[in-house]
């Protein structure tokens, strides 16, 4: 859909500030977390919830269609529209006020549930509902879709915890309570029997809020509309003790239908259950390190009071049972549950979506639907991972859907599944709304009396069919725009980009992983992981985006750390550093390529000009302490003024070593960092190696890993490198001696671009997981405060937990920031990424330091040093080096 310049024009006029047309942020918004997309006119982020209204008459000016977007973790596509998209988050996100003796709370819909939780949880209050996504969905979007999460046994949906809304209606609306009311009356009987029949009956409008008897609760009845009836302003909300003796027993079964069977038991003997959530095994699977579970093929996670702990596990007829008590591990099984979606997408031997997403039925009658459903998927010939909210009777599943008939098959396997769910009584939808994916079939739940009632209810809140036309009321067809079903090249990069579900875990303002730091800086849906996957993929089709040279591509790449964090913490799996860097390749090569920037090719090959400026380094880093030499170099190489330039080392750490005189017991790869930069971090580990007894000597052969040529998407000249580096290396790994890299994105890149790109793996150590494996004595570190930074791709790659381990058996006190430094490599240094650089530095690094200002601060990576170098004036250590200090002279 082409843009209308009067409908910009209309919502400038009415003072909308932040209105965005741009070909950049349709693509962001063209889709949620559903199958669906659907490229809006124009996007708009409201500063103030007068501009609503303003957003609603610009709307009857011009017949431009509103949807309510929340965070676009809508699974059934209810957040994508072809005229405007409101996104709330940006700008209304603002917890008004608490109330600690009503124990309310006042929001405004862009206010991310976890915001809410912190905000509360001072006052020893929550908010009840707790959806998967609560790291960074919105209320106003919980509101729309009526979310109900983990926990609604114990706090119930949504809508059991709005006290008032204050809404604006759709254009053209008036007296709408009382015509709400005058309607009901008409069909008092037809309601009390058709709506309500058990808690996650969602689908459709909730009618039975507005019975006298229940009353007339308008607001409550608005709750799970999708934002077809009305815009919410602000919303006030029921907030409820935290209970902190809750534990969890985890009962395993021979199948989830089997688990499924145990539910009415379980539900009968703990009246004070908070949660009753059913897992698969196929999920857990995929999560490395996950804690124990008992024995069993399928999962119920049952949160309980201590007291109710052991009627649980006596009704419950599990196979094996644990007990978990409120803690970190808890805490880690829970978070397995919160990543279903994402896990749940590639747990089967080709790629899983929703679209037929959270059906729900009575609890009593989960079992026998389970199996009914495990059926219907046979003779489909499809398969899906079920998980979910067992104790209401509410399963996702995420199915292996094939698209390539354009979504015949998808449309007859949804058909059949609504038919077979009205045999048990069931609901389309349990709370994520019917949307684009489900609307259509609310024939098959509701008959004609109800869906009449749907319509009339639509008349009187929008009688301009402004919000969201399409779902729910004169629904659009379930097969349309599936993006899926799109053509797509036959590129391996095509099916990577498009793992990428929406799910929004990179969205969340605040997090304890690595993903996604410049969104975290910025918080423009651009800069996150989801945004830069939906601009490749629309990149892929070249309809909106026109390949990878458009500059909107590259105005969403811009910003990529290229941290890795997505390739760990994204549960769908998405690597938005290698996409980046393969993007950049195709931008700069072949026929039609564009020029590459010079940082591409200073920064870009930096241990080249490393290796060539070797033997002359002191000259060169004499010259760098000139003001007008540095100035220049620095604009030659593009990088920022306010940068500094690491300084070269006098001597390598090849040459400072020598040839080794005997076979040690440890091989030291001087990657080009440490060689040409930090050599004393390779003295160090050789020093401490020899304290323990253990023999270390450098490998004298040059051996780059390539990083720098990945990043900067030369990868032809990458490729070429890596070979030779595995032709120098893969002797002394096979050798039997342990190789050891202190580098940790360059032994990242062996150990993750490397088989990627010449198919080879070697087995190089961190400097931590060699000494785990050598199980030699450690220096006391009692009483030492320790403030570690682990790079990136050490967290996201390597993985950090074997440093932290040697560093608590030693005796230290351990905080282990989250997050990025913000430099990585030559993205901080780079003229136009200083500030953001500094504000990912801010988000958790730069905290941490000024929290602990007595603290040993531990950064194994290059770039953290410099960072913190620049930006605080802090010395930083190698672990090698922190260890190599305390040895006893």
């Amino acid at each position: 859909m082409t843009v209308s310049p009067d409908l910009v024009a209309a919502l400038r006029d009415r003072g909308v500030t932040d209105v965005d047309d741009s070909t950049l942020t349709r693509a962001l918004y063209s889709s949620d977390a559903s199958l669906y997309r659907v490229v809006p006119q124009v996007v708009v982020r409201p500063r103030h919830p007068d501009e609503l209204d303003a957003v609603l008459d610009a709307s009857a000016a011009t017949g431009a269609p509103v949807t309510m977007r929340g965070a676009g973790t809508s699974i059934a596509g209810n957040a994508v529209g072809t005229g405007i998209v409101v996104d709330t988050l940006k700008h209304l996100n603002r917890v008004v006020s608490i109330d600690r003796e009503a124990r309310t709370a006042v929001v405004q819909p862009g206010v991310v549930h976890a915001d809410l939780q912190r905000a509360a949880a001072p006052h020893g209050l929550r908010f009840g509902p707790d959806p998967s996504t609560h790291t960074r969905c919105t209320i106003g979007g919980m509101i729309g879709n009526n979310a109900c999460g983990s926990r609604a046994l114990g706090y119930g949906r949504t809508s059991d915890n709005v006290l008032g809304l204050d809404v604006a209606y759709g254009p053209g609306a008036a007296d709408v309570e009382a015509r709400l009311g005058a309607l009901v009356d008409q069909h008092l009987g037809h309601i009390r029997t058709s709506f309500g029949r058990f808690t996650r009956q969602v689908s459709g409008y909730s009618l039975e809020h507005l019975l006298p008897e229940n009353g007339r609760n308008v607001d409550r009845f608005l709750v799970g509309s999708e934002g077809t009836l009305a815009v919410v302003r602000s919303a006030t909300v029921r907030l409820v003790e935290d209970d902190p003796d809750r534990h969890l027993v985890v009962l395993g079964y021979p199948s989830m239908a089997e688990a499924a069977d145990a539910v009415p038991a379980l539900l009968a003997v703990a009246p004070s259950m908070t949660a009753c959530e059913g897992l698969d095994s196929r999920i857990v699977d995929l999560v490395p390190g996950a804690p124990a579970l008992p024995r069993g093929a399928g999962w119920l996670f049952v949160e309980v009071p201590a007291a109710e702990t052991a009627a649980v596990i006596a009704a419950g007829g599990a196979l094996e049972h644990r007990v978990v008590p409120d803690g970190p591990e808890a805490a880690a099984l829970w978070r397995i549950r919160e990543d279903g979606a994402g896990l749940a997408a590639r747990s089967l031997s080709r790629p899983a979506y929703s679209g037929w997403e959270d059906a729900a039925v009575p609890p009593e009658k989960l079992g026998a639907w389970l199996r009914d459903f495990d059926e219907l998927l046979k003779e489909h010939r499809l398969d899906g991972v079920p998980y979910g909210h067992f104790g209401d009777g509410c399963v996702h599943v995420r199915i292996d859907f094939l698209f390539d008939d354009g979504g015949r098959s998808f449309r007859d396997f949804l058909t059949a599944a609504a038919l077979k769910l009205k045999e048990h009584g069931g609901s389309l939808s349990g709370e994520h709304g019917d949307g684009r994916a489900r609307s259509e079939l609310l024939s098959t739940m509701y008959d004609e009396e109800s869906l009449a009632l749907f319509g009339a209810v639509k008349a009187i809140c929008d009688p301009g069919n402004a919000l969201n036309p399409g779902n729910i009321v004169d629904p659009a067809p379930l097969d349309a725009d599936l993006r899926p079903a799109r053509p797509r090249p036959l590129i391996p990069l095509a099916d990577a980009i498009h793992r990428c579900t929406g799910v929004g875990k990179c969205v969340a303002p605040k997090t304890n992983g690595v993903m996604c730091p410049s969104y975290l800086a910025t918080r423009d849906e651009k800069d996150s992981t989801r945004g830069r996957s939906r601009v490749l993929q629309e990149a892929l089709d070249g309809e909106l985006v026109k390949g990878f040279a458009d500059p909107a591509v590259h105005e969403a790449l811009d910003l990529c750390l290229a941290c890795k964090g997505c390739a760990s913490d994204c549960p769908t799996g998405v690597d938005m550093a290698t996409y980046k860097a393969e993007a950049l390749h195709a931008t700069y090569t072949g026929p039609d390529a564009r020029r590459r920037p010079r940082s591409h090719l200073l920064l870009g090959r930096l241990p080249k000009w490393a290796r060539m400026t070797a033997p002359v380094a002191p000259l060169a880093n004499r010259m760098m302490r000139l003001g007008p030499v540095a100035r220049m170099a620095k604009a030659t190489a593009g990088i920022d003024q306010r940068r500094s330039i690491p300084a070269f080392a006098p001597k390598t750490l090849r040459r400072t070593t020598g040839v080794p005189e005997v076979v040690p017991d440890v091989w030291i790869w001087a990657d080009s960092f440490t060689d040409h930069f930090l050599p004393s971090t390779g003295l160090a580990a050789i020093e401490f190696l020899a304290s323990v007894g253990v023999t270390a000597r450098v490998i004298r052969d040059d051996a780059c890993c390539g990083l720098t040529w990945v990043t900067t998407g030369q990868l032809d000249e990458a490729r070429a490198i890596m070979t030779r580096t595995v032709r120098t290396l893969k002797p002394y790994v096979e050798s039997g001696v342990p190789v050891v890299g202190l580098e940790p994105s360059c032994l990242a890149t062996l150990r993750s671009d490397v088989p990627e790109m010449v198919g080879e793996r070697l087995d190089v150590l961190s400097f931590a997981e060699l000494l785990e494996r050598l199980d030699v004595a450690l220096p006391d570190l009692t009483g030492v405060d320790v403030v570690a930074q682990p790079h990136c791709h050490h967290a996201s790659i390597i993985g950090w937990a074997a440093d932290k381990r040697l560093l608590e058996r030693a005796g230290a006190t351990v905080t282990q920031v989250a997050g990025c430094c913000g430099l990585a490599g030559n993205f901080g240094m780079e003229k136009g990424h200083y500030e953001v650089s500094v504000a990912v530095a801010e988000t958790h690094l730069l905290p941490a330091v000024r929290a602990n200002r007595d603290a040993v601060v531990l950064a194994d990576g290059m770039s953290c040093k410099v960072q913190l170098d620049d930006l605080a004036d802090v010395p930083a250590m190698h672990l090698a080096e922190l260890l190599a200090s305390r040895i006893e002279k």
